[in-house]
């Protein structure tokens, strides 16, 4: 499979051959102007804001669209120089849930064509759509426009399906199906990680010469080291107490059920812990992200340790970035991530991380350097891996420094290059289709 190549920042893309100088970017059930960390926001929603706005820079203009939440809305936003998002009317503007979404994109795709008709053939160099749900839509517009696809899973149904938590609900087969008709539809995929590609390739049966493999970044100026002692009196916490920390949507994918049992295994071994152990939840749940994460606090409750868990609702990245730095650890349990952004931006933060040795997290965390994998969801082996952090400052400094070290590797800069060179071939590669199918 190519691997998108990243070796060094370029001031633009303009005149460069085969470069595209408009892509259309298809976000349909997550806005990038939402806040991560709750509803269907997450992961994605950084990942599209980041490189939108590292691509503009880089000379590419980007418009995103995405399904209109909200009747005051305007229908154009400029998100940052040269980034522009276009909110779509499908449906109903409140009240719709992911699964809802399928039986709307008739609407959307309608919105979308209709844009593009309103200008001069070609205004459009390439379609790049995020999620499967979007790929339907790119796979039209791609039809239509006669201009190439390229597609991002960030999560397939398959890889899911296969490690789902006790109480989580399986992926219908309307989402595998619909997934492998976009790896058929897409001129490119592109997996975040080596271990993403494997999965495209054999469980999708996906072209390997059509995979490439693009890591995500983290924004180096917002994630950086500095004082946790500075963090934990902005945040309100104890300036001597071991903060232990989730960030994310609360959902059973991302396992804080986990933590909260490896809580209550931690403070039955060291009991004399509770005085000043501070476990911080920070996220909202997913879906419309209107409800309480009430599940947990109930958890919480009936596990003996609701005095030392903290909930808090999703915040901007700045202060999440706060948040990270007033941990003594951060916590990814997940049951699949396809890259774990949170890992990244923690380790950036110099806080060492525990997490699940599943999907793209054995990339983000460098097990050994910068933090701790574990193998499996018991929580007595996170107890054990957050417990010798929380006992050993020695290997917590050690853990930080190569924490920020494995961080540096992954600027969005960096990201941004090596996606302009995956659009940069896969329109090259569909000219000279379009030049052989001609002759």
């Amino acid at each position: 499979m190519p691997r998108a190549g990243g070796s060094g920042a370029r001031n633009t893309l303009a005149g460069r051959r085969g470069a595209p100088r408009r892509i259309a970017t298809l976000s349909v059930h997550t806005s990038p102007l939402h806040q991560p960390g709750t509803g269907d926001a997450g992961g994605m929603n950084v990942y599209i804001v980041e490189m939108s706005k590292r691509l503009a820079a880089l000379g590419v203009e980007v418009e995103i669209f995405t399904r209109a939440t909200g009747r005051d809305l305007p229908p154009v936003v400029e998100m940052a120089p040269g980034v522009l998002v276009r909110h779509v009317t499908a449906g109903p503007f409140e009240g719709l849930s992911k699964e809802d979404l399928p039986a709307q994109l008739c609407a959307f795709t309608s919105g979308v064509l209709r844009t593009e008709a309103m200008r001069e053939p070609g205004y459009y160099d390439l379609v790049h759509s995020h999620y499967w749900l979007s790929g339907q839509v790119g796979w039209l517009a791609k039809e239509r426009w006669g201009v190439p696809l390229v597609h991002s899973m960030h999560t397939m149904a398959k890889v899911k399906n296969a490690s789902l938590a006790a109480t989580d609900c399986p992926e219908p087969s309307a989402r595998v199906i619909g997934e492998s008709q976009v790896v058929e539809a897409a001129d490119r995929l592109v997996a975040n990680t080596a271990e993403e590609a494997d999965q495209l390739i054999g469980l999708y049966a996906a072209p390997r010469d059509q995979v490439a493999v693009v890591n995500p970044g983290v924004d180096l100026d917002v994630f950086r080291p500095g004082a946790a002692a500075e963090a934990r009196r902005r945040l309100g916490l104890p300036e001597d107490a071991a903060v232990i920390l989730f960030a994310g949507r609360i959902q059973p994918l991302k396992a804080p059920d986990v933590l909260l049992h490896a809580t209550a295994h931690l403070l039955r071994a060291q009991p004399s812990l509770r005085e000043n152990l501070v476990v911080a939840v920070v996220g909202g749940p997913s879906g419309t992200g209107l409800a309480e994460p009430e599940h947990l606090q109930k958890l919480a409750a009936s596990l003996g340790v609701q005095d030392v868990v903290r909930f808090r609702r999703p915040v901007p990245q700045d202060v999440l970035a706060e948040w990270y730095r007033a941990a003594t650890v951060a916590v990814v349990p997940s049951y699949n991530e396809s890259f774990g952004l949170v890992a990244i931006e923690a380790q950036a933060c110099g806080t060492p991380v525990v997490a699940a040795a599943v999907g793209g997290l054995p990339t983000a965390v460098r097990d050994g350097v910068s933090g701790i994998l574990v193998d499996g969801h018991e929580p007595a082996d996170y107890a054990e891996a957050i417990g010798r952090l929380v006992r050993s400052p020695r290997l917590r400094e050690r853990y930080s420094d190569g924490a920020v070290r494995h961080a540096a590797h992954f600027g969005w800069a960096a990201a941004a290059a090596s996606m302009a060179d995956v659009y940069r071939q896969t329109v090259a590669d569909a000219a000279v289709v379009r030049s052989l199918a001609a002759r």
